[in-house]
């Protein structure tokens, strides 16, 4: 398998952490913290428009409303002007909720939220988080 910025220390300080061992600190509302690009400084990776990471799970949403997250985004100064991250509820790989964050910033989403009262049946639901120009 090719090494890239996505695999390269997965498990250390990126991709899904446990938040207390990597960070000495616990994620509000779960045990996992969800990295795109590296906790540690000085690991440096080039990501392009389009690159993203995500954690996905097949949910029954028959008797569903909503697909709720709460989270907080972390930009690194690094990041490009005119660049932004952007985190989005996808179903079945379409976004239906999404939140960005401007480089050198942080951002606290309490109720980032995706309607899916009219889905029955098992889809796939999924916490992405990309880079995009804009």
């Amino acid at each position: 398998m090719r090494v890239t910025a996505f695999n390269a220390r997965l498990g250390s300080s990126q991709g899904r952490l446990n938040a207390l061992e990597q960070t000495g600190s616990a994620a509000p509302l779960g045990e996992y913290v969800f990295v795109l690009g590296d906790l540690e400084l000085g690991h440096l990776h080039e990501l392009a428009h389009g690159d993203y990471a995500e954690v996905q799970q097949a949910v029954d949403l028959t008797s569903a409303h909503l697909v709720r997250a709460q989270l907080r985004l972390r930009v690194p100064e690094s990041t490009p002007s005119g660049w932004r991250w952007v985190v989005s509820v996808c179903v079945d790989g379409a976004p239906l909720a999404q939140a960005s964050c401007q480089g050198g910033r942080e951002r606290a989403l309490t109720d980032l939220a995706a309607n899916v009262s009219k889905l029955v049946g098992t889809h796939t639901i999924a916490l992405r988080l990309s880079v995009e120009e804009g």
